[in-house]
């Protein structure tokens, strides 16, 4: 695939499709993000209980409208009813790229791209210790942590975005209630985004969260849970970014000469 010096990318997540959504539902979201995004990112949770049949009624209507590369993960909503390898099929074979430790590259953009899971932040987060249950829980999180790494490290581009469900750090779940951060991403998720140069962070889950954060070592953080972004761009409810070919920078971080932007938030 050609590789283009400024690329737009588009970020969703949480859309829930379900057996009750009404045909169109999407549409006009669909043809905004097409006509502003030479990518679309899925940060999963593209179903609602986690069924083929809502799966198929997602890709009908996102293949109707969608007409640029696009990348998913899954999420718990989709792993819901023991059928994600058919929801994985089914998204797979309408043209959507899903990762799940994976990589691809569009456009000379590398995507790595996992669930992610729970477990909490910082010093409050969950470890091994005691129980059976508890140490499998815990090490779900390392497992997806490795997966993730083992993806970024795969990749050659020199510009690299990892796309996940849960979050990796705490600042784009506050706003929900403090009770539930454990179960809204985990910090094990971080620790690969400080090892390699990325670009940029797409995840969902988080309905209230808020819509951006840095992880520890600077890297632009997007929250993009469709009901969050309704609330922060309501005219154009999904991130929009432009990703150059410098180091990344937000947009109000503005600078001058061989120091140009290099991601680029639209709000």
């Amino acid at each position: 695939m050609p590789t283009k010096e400024t690329v737009r990318i588009a970020a969703i997540g949480d859309l829930h499709y379900s057996r009750t959504t009404s045909p169109g539902t999407l549409q006009t979201l669909f043809a905004q993000i097409t006509e502003a995004a030479d990518v679309l990112v899925l940060c999963g949770d593209l179903t609602d209980y986690g069924l083929a049949d809502e799966a198929r009624a997602f890709v009908k209507e996102f293949t109707a409208t969608v007409k640029i590369p696009s990348v998913a993960v899954l999420g718990n909503h989709d792993f819901e009813s023991g059928q994600q390898d058919e929801i994985r099929r089914i998204v797979t074979d309408a043209g959507i790229i899903v990762l799940d430790g994976d990589t691809t590259e569009v456009l000379g953009i590398g995507f790595a791209g996992v669930k992610g899971f729970a477990g909490g932040f910082g010093r409050r987060a969950l470890g091994p210790w005691g129980e059976d249950i508890i140490k499998k829980f815990v090490h779900e999180a390392v497992d997806e942590a490795l997966k993730l790494e083992s993806a970024l490290a795969r990749l050659r581009t020199d510009r690299l975005i990892a796309v996940l469900h849960y979050s990796p750090i705490q600042s784009t779940v506050e706003g929900e209630p403090p009770e539930i951060y454990p179960f809204l991403g985990c910090s094990r998720l971080e620790d690969p985004l400080t090892r390699f140069p990325v670009s940029a962070v797409f995840h969902g889950h988080a309905h209230h969260g808020r819509p951006e954060g840095r992880t520890r070592n600077n890297v632009p953080v997007f929250n993009v849970s469709i009901s969050l972004m309704r609330e922060t761009f309501p005219e154009r409810p999904f991130r929009l970014i432009e990703l150059g070919a410098t180091a990344p920078l937000l947009a109000t971080e503005r600078r001058t000469g061989s120091d140009r932007r290099a991601v680029e938030v639209h709000g």
